[in-house]
C-alpha cells in the first residue's frame, strides 16, 4: 500500500527556516526534472518558473500577457485594455519583480536585465494603450525602481564580460534614463538628491576607485561636445566605432 500523501509543506519549511534579515532564494529541480525557482517568505514559499510568465500559467494561451497584449494590438485596430487583460497585467508586473529579484539574489544578471526589460516594455505598452490615468501612473511610480534594477544587474553583467568600463557605461545609460523619467513628470529638481539616482553614482564611483578606471570614452565624448571641442569629438567617436567594431 502506498504511504498517505502529504498535502502540507511543514517538512519543507523547517528543514529551510525564515530570516527576516535576508532575501532567501534558491534553485531546485522538480519532480518532473525542471528547474524552478523558489524564494521563502515569511508564511511559505514562492515558486517560480525560469523561462516565460513566472506562475507558468499561458494567459489567453500566449507564454505572457505581454505577449498576448502586442499579438492582439498588431490585430486589432480598435484594440482595447478590458479588465480582465489589465488584471492579468497586473499580476504580471508583480509575478516579474518577483523573479527579477530572485535573479539578482543569484548573481544571474543577464536574466534580471531580461525581466526588467519585459517589465519596462509591458509599462509602455500600457501608457500607450490605456485611458485610465490613475491605473497608468500606479504603475509608472515603479519605473525608477525597475529602472534601478536594470541598471544594477545590466552594469554587474558587464562587469563580468566587458570590463569596468563597461560597467560604468552601463551606469550612465540608466542614470539618462532615470533623469529622462523626472523630465518627462516635471521633477527634474528632485533627480540630483533622490535615493535610487545615489546609489547608482555612489556604485559608478566605486568602479572608478576600485579598477582605477578614468573618464570612458563616451564620457569624454560628452564632455568634448558639451565644451564644443568638435575636433576633439570626432576622434572619440572613431575610437569608439573601432572598439565596437573589434568587440
Amino acid at each position: 500500500m502506498n504511504a498517505k500523501r502529504r498535502d502540507d509543506i511543514d517538512h519543507i519549511l523547517e528543514e529551510w527556516p525564515f530570516d527576516a534579515e535576508a532575501l532567501m532564494v534558491r534553485r531546485v529541480t522538480s519532480r518532473d526534472g525542471r528547474e524552478v525557482l523558489q524564494m521563502r517568505i515569511e508564511m511559505g514559499i514562492l515558486q517560480m518558473e525560469v523561462a516565460g510568465r513566472p506562475d507558468g500559467t499561458q494567459p489567453f494561451g500566449a507564454e505572457t500577457i505581454y505577449d498576448y497584449v502586442l499579438e492582439q494590438a498588431m490585430l486589432e485596430a480598435l484594440f482595447e485594455l478590458t479588465p480582465e487583460i489589465c488584471a492579468e497585467i497586473d499580476r504580471e508586473f508583480i509575478q516579474y519583480y518577483h523573479r527579477r529579484v530572485c535573479w539578482l539574489r543569484l548573481h544571474e544578471y543577464q536574466r534580471a536585465v531580461e525581466d526588467a526589460d519585459h517589465t519596462l516594455g509591458l509599462m509602455d505598452f500600457c501608457r500607450e494603450y490605456s485611458d485610465d490615468e490613475d491605473w497608468i501612473l500606479a504603475h509608472e511610480q515603479y519605473r525608477p525602481f525597475v529602472l534601478f534594477h536594470r541598471t544594477q544587474a545590466a552594469a554587474l553583467a558587464a562587469l563580468e564580460q566587458d570590463g569596468p568600463e563597461a560597467a560604468i557605461a552601463e551606469v550612465n545609460g540608466g542614470l539618462d534614463r532615470l533623469r529622462e523619467f523626472f523630465d518627462e513628470y516635471e521633477v527634474e529638481d528632485s533627480f540630483e538628491t533622490d535615493e535610487l539616482v545615489t546609489r547608482l553614482t555612489e556604485v559608478r564611483e566605486s568602479l572608478r576607485e576600485t579598477f582605477e578606471v578614468g573618464m570612458t570614452l563616451e564620457e569624454q565624448l560628452a564632455e568634448a561636445v558639451a565644451k564644443e571641442q568638435y575636433e576633439r569629438a570626432a576622434e572619440l567617436r572613431d575610437e569608439l566605432a573601432r572598439r565596437h567594431t573589434n568587440h
